[in-house]
């Protein structure tokens, strides 16, 4: 046992002393030692219940003969820190939910893992640090919190967010608007649509590292529960069938995640999490890859914000087990990838069946053809910028207009609400990316007032930061190279004319290439927004959007 370099021995007394100190009998301490990492918190609503799944994974963990030891992991609300300095840290905080889950796991010499994220970036951060540190993982999130209701309207996060551009419009009162808020989230849980968190908890379950049904099964659950402690047990197992996390994250891995991905339409941050996982395990990750697996991949699933139905939907309909199942039917999915369970992908499905076809459509009657995310290319993104396609206005997916340019988010969100902003109109906010903003905010607020406005399918908006799993419209992020890397969104001028073609993944600005070359020899960058602290660290240290946005 790796267990053992901290408790046998003569050298290992010292250590068992602390042990026994703690009130751990012998018996305990001669046990795999299990780390059973909790994220819960008191500040994030998908957090808030953790201790309770974090309690039946280590009774799991006991009843399959271990010692469950639990810590702490750090965790970031992306909705309360939105539209605020504060969304400069969600991003960055993935490296450090990685780096203090490897110190804890090799200081302390745990045998395994039982990893207990449920949002955004505490997900991807998580398994980052799992495929660093390749010892036996299992991953069980918190689950989806129910979709809210009102009037006999489903609700989520994203509808508070598009009613404060309802309420400045005037479209709706401050008490609507209070109503809305008070209902859109009835419990705990990751928020309800296919926004970042529940993709990548979905995600999670198809690179094979969480057990079927970890992204749908219901917050608020007995079933959650049950997962759970099946988890501490499957753990269990993969140490004495020694199954590492490198066993499982193989690249055949990653592109049946991509492909489910693009299957269900989820959030564009998978873009950035995936490569930044893979990179971990070892795997490159190029964004053509994504484009590829997009072109042939059919779209079946149209959860909000793309479409009316919610998680607690899809899980009736089967969960991403029948979303899979249906797409082996074209054989997308590598059935002969291994999971946490022990089984392969194949043998996991094998009882699994589609159980609404409403929810979940048939692979011969999709939405679309094509997959849900489009990696656009051109002189502003030469190295790439993604959109989410499927929840793009039909009369959006080609536009061509003028240029409005704001150097930050907040200048944008002002003149949205202004009334600054006239149809037609390309928002280009910039010196928002990995190493401008730092920290890629996400543009969740803009995005969502020009929506409560009822300017999305008349505004493009395009950022080298990124965009909420919530958003819809032509809301174009993760340009590369980013403004602060001198890349072409520096450049841009007011009036100038953004042509966007996402059919056919094109992202450019109408400028001759004398006019790029003079802008360019005039170019001065500027100081850095932040110059201490963490971030300032980050800043120097963090990679393109292309790539990750890893640290290297």
């Amino acid at each position: 046992m790796r267990s053992d370099v901290i408790k046998k021995g003569a050298k290992g007394a010292p250590a068992r002393s602390l042990f026994y100190g703690m009130g751990y009998t012998k018996e305990e301490i001669n046990k795999p030692i299990i780390g059973i990492v909790n994220a819960q918190n008191e500040i994030i609503a998908g957090h808030m219940h953790l201790d309770r799944i974090a309690q039946a994974a280590k009774m799991g963990v006991a009843m399959a003969g271990g010692t469950p030891v639990e810590f702490p992991a750090i965790g970031i609300c992306d909705g309360i820190a939105m539209g605020h300095e504060g969304m400069k840290y969600p991003l960055a905080s993935r490296e450090l939910i990685a780096d203090s889950i490897e110190a804890m796991a090799i200081a302390h010499g745990f045998d395994g893992l039982v990893l207990i994220p449920n949002c955004d970036k505490i997900v991807p951060g998580m398994l980052m640090a799992a495929a660093r540190l390749n010892i036996p993982s299992v991953v069980v999130s918190g689950g989806p919190m129910r979709a809210g209701e009102h009037n006999g309207k489903a609700l989520d996060f994203s509808s508070v967010i598009e009613a404060v551009g309802s309420f400045k419009d005037q479209k709706i009162s401050e008490e609507e608007l209070e109503e809305l808020a008070k209902k859109s989230c009835p419990g705990c849980g990751s928020c309800s649509g296919l926004f970042t968190a529940n993709s990548m908890n979905c995600l999670t379950e198809v690179l094979g590292m969480g057990l079927p049904y970890n992204g749908t099964a219901m917050s608020h659950s007995g079933e959650r529960i049950q997962l759970a402690k099946y988890a501490g047990m499957k753990v269990m197992e993969c140490i004495k069938n020694d199954i590492k996390p490198l066993d499982i994250l193989t690249l055949d891995a990653f592109k049946n995640a991509i492909t489910v991905d693009m299957a269900m339409a989820g959030s564009s941050n998978t873009v950035l999490h995936l490569p930044a996982i893979a990179h971990e395990a070892g795997i490159k990750l190029d964004l053509e890859l994504f484009d590829e697996i997009s072109q042939k991949t059919p779209y079946l699933t149209k959860l909000s914000p793309s479409g009316k139905h919610h998680m607690e939907d899809l899980h009736r309909a089967g969960g991403i087990p029948a979303l899979m199942k249906e797409l082996t039917k074209k054989e997308l999915i590598n059935t002969n990838a291994l999971t946490v369970t022990g089984k392969t992908v194949g043998e996991n499905l094998e009882k699994v069946n589609v159980l609404n076809y409403d929810i979940i459509h048939p692979i011969d009657n999709p939405y679309r053809n094509k997959g849900g995310l489009a990696i656009l290319r051109g002189n502003l993104a030469p190295d790439g910028a993604v959109v989410k396609e499927s929840a793009v206005a039909e009369e959006m997916l080609t536009h061509e207009g003028p240029a409005k340019v704001f150097n930050s988010e907040e200048e944008a969100v002002d003149a949205i609400f202004d009334g600054k902003i006239q149809k037609g109109d390309v928002i280009v906010i910039r010196y928002e990316g990995p190493k401008g903003g730092p920290g890629m905010r996400e543009m969740l607020s803009p995005t969502s007032a020009i929506a409560g406005m009822g300017l999305d399918k008349d505004v493009a908006l395009l950022t080298d930061g990124r965009f909420s799993g919530a958003t819809r419209g032509a809301a174009i992020g993760h340009v590369s190279p980013e403004a602060m890397e001198g890349g072409l969104i520096a450049l841009i001028k007011n009036g100038d004319i953004i042509h966007i073609d996402i059919p056919n993944k094109k992202l450019e600005v109408k400028l001759s290439n004398e006019e790029i070359q003079k802008r360019q020899e005039s170019f001065v960058k500027p100081k850095p927004k932040v110059t201490k602290g963490y971030l300032a660290r980050y800043a120097k240290l963090v990679t393109s959007a292309s790539t990750g946005a890893v640290l290297k």
